[in-house]
């Protein structure tokens, strides 16, 4: 098995490391409800997508008093 002659110093780690940096999602508002969502997917919030509901949303629904 091959193995390295010479320890790989820090410069050389970060030059080859220098595209794994994260970025920030780029967001745009929903046409439909006009909450931030990823660009090419459906809302998380309504469910549109390409001016038609493409994802049904169930919504919350709060339990009778009393009841666990």
């Amino acid at each position: 098995m091959g193995l390295p002659k010479r320890k790989t110093s820090h410069a050389a780690q970060g030059d080859r490391r220098a595209h794994h940096a994260l970025t920030v999602p780029q967001l745009e508002s929903c046409p439909h409800c006009h909450e931030p969502k990823l660009s090419h997917h459906a809302c998380p919030n309504c469910g549109w997508y390409a001016g038609r509901e493409a994802v049904h949303i169930k919504t919350k629904t709060t339990g009778e008093p009393g009841r666990s």
